[in-house]
């Protein structure tokens, strides 16, 4: 009821329009009052008008009721309304805009459009640039932009998209763009539904991903379409979309809305290279200055605002996807180079990504032997009393479990020495090399009286027995005696510890 009156709406008006909705929601609450709007009640909410109609000094019974339509772009997101029309509008991505010469600016200026697929995070520019490529042509006519998604769409609407095409293509030039959103959703037949249009030039193809096409596309539509890369866009990139959308006073926010430099570059420096993220908080944050009400002059966006619509940080991370991959990979690196600081900060963000930890736990047992080995044979132990306690408390209580580990192994002594002598070994057997030979007789057990008469374990050196004679025994097959598969200081293994300081 108060946020109703505080737009300006009478409180009689505002009760009714609650209890004809059900009293859940504002928002239905305020399309009930649209929806039965009078020029008497129109006159009386200054502070909604002057938000949702930044133009109109005075309210319009009919314009207020068009512009509560779904389709009225009155009501898409602020992200929407401010999506660039054409190239020359988009921001970031200078690498593949700011030449004349580049792919999609020489497509463009030659109505040549190449079948491509966008790869980048989200709120990038795919489907803006998409869009906008199209009406950057030389002459736009000859294009018909259809957007689809794979979210929501299937193999048949695919097939009603190409059959218009084909009739496009008989009735006259004008060529059919597929824009397939969300590309990677597809599976691999329906991927394959793809190729023979875009082999046969029945469609242009132009596809958005935010996963890596070499895991989520097939072979044969990489080969028939470009990968373009878009990155997350920089801080001053994103305030200038910000800007642009407080001084655009037909598709931006309100000429009465003022906004304090420090929220916009809060919203710039907070939303992770996102543009639709900072645009949609943005406009939530005029929102709310609008519903609390503004000064004689306007309503004023204030950081506290700015805080409150964009909440968190949205943590970028995917336990299939490729921040799986990269994040895990950068916690082993960094452990193998020693940067215990570093390794600890890369384990929070997955942990905090919501990794399950017990796979943490395994690749740090994997590292002790794979890059601490016999430097620190002790590191194995930490690692397997580490998957033991976090599986024993979950999490988050054994998180520092995990960092402890981590740290422990990152400032451990390193050694390969036993992840290439088992690589060599494979490698040998795996060539061939002594594979089928068979094993020396003295190495062989002899628990049958034939065994013995055969010769199965004649002249074998007991080592407790004779330790030195022992020592001149051999152990691998004749074709081998040459190979050295563990490199490793002379001296005895048992003794490690004694030995760490002269390991190099």
């Amino acid at each position: 009821m108060e946020e109703l009156v505080s737009m300006g709406f009478p409180t009689d008006l505002a009760a009714q329009a609650l209890a004809a909705t059900g009293g859940d929601s504002i928002q239905k609450a305020t399309d009930w009052i649209l929806s039965h709007q009078t020029t008497t009640t129109a006159t009386s909410q200054p502070k909604l008008d002057r938000f949702l109609l930044p133009n109109s000094k005075t309210l319009n019974p009919k314009r207020l009721k068009l512009s509560s339509s779904s389709s009225s772009p009155s009501h898409q997101p602020l992200s929407e309304r401010m999506r660039p029309r054409t190239l020359d509008d988009v921001i970031g991505q200078d690498h593949l805009l700011s030449s004349s010469t580049s792919l999609l600016r020489s497509a463009a200026n030659s109505n040549r459009i190449p079948s491509v697929i966008f790869w980048g995070p989200p709120g990038t520019g795919k489907t803006s640039i998409a869009k906008s490529l199209i009406n950057s042509c030389k002459d736009p006519s000859l294009f018909r932009f259809l957007s689809l998604s794979a979210v929501t769409s299937g193999v048949k609407d695919v097939r009603d998209a190409v059959e218009s095409a084909k009739k496009l293509n008989l009735d006259g030039h004008k060529r059919t763009v597929l824009f397939m959103d969300e590309v990677h959703r597809f599976n691999k037949s329906q991927q394959d539904s793809f190729l023979p249009l875009i082999e046969d030039g029945t469609i242009l193809f132009i596809g958005a991903t935010t996963e890596n096409p070499s895991f989520h596309l097939i072979t044969p539509l990489l080969s028939r379409c470009r990968v373009l890369t878009l990155n997350p866009l920089k801080p001053n990139h994103v305030h200038t979309l910000l800007k642009r959308a407080l001084n655009d006073s037909h598709r931006g926010l309100s000429n009465s809305v003022e906004v304090d430099d420090s929220v916009i570059e809060f919203l710039a420096h907070n939303c992770d290279g996102d543009a639709r993220v900072a645009l949609n908080a943005f406009e939530i944050s005029a929102t709310m200055a609008t519903a609390r009400g503004g000064s004689v002059s306007g309503v004023v966006v204030s950081l506290d605002d700015a805080k409150e619509a964009l909440q968190c940080k949205h943590l970028a991370y995917d336990k299939a996807g490729e921040q799986h991959y990269n994040l895990i990979s950068a916690l082993h690196k960094s452990m193998r180079g020693g940067d215990a600081n570093a390794a600890i900060y890369w384990l929070a963000r997955m942990l905090e990504g919501g990794e399950e930890p017990l796979y943490i736990a395994r690749r740090l047992i994997r590292f002790a032997s794979e890059d601490i080995g016999l430097a620190d044979p002790s590191a194995l132990n930490q690692a397997v009393a580490c998957y033991q306690a976090s599986h024993f408390l979950g999490m988050p209580e054994c998180n520092v479990v995990l960092a402890q580990c981590t740290a422990y192994l990152a400032l451990a002594p390193k050694s390969v020495a036993v992840y290439r002598a088992i690589e060599n070994a494979r490698k040998v057997v795996k060539e061939s090399v002594g594979q089928n030979e068979g094993v020396p007789l003295h190495l062989r057990n002899a628990p049958t009286k034939l065994m013995k008469e055969l010769g199965y374990g004649k002249e074998y050196i007991y080592p407790p027995n004779d330790p030195s004679s022992a020592a001149a025994q051999t152990y691998l097959p004749c074709s081998l005696l040459h190979y050295k598969f563990l490199e490793w200081p002379e001296g005895d293994l048992g003794n490690l510890q004694d030995q760490q300081h002269n390991f190099k």
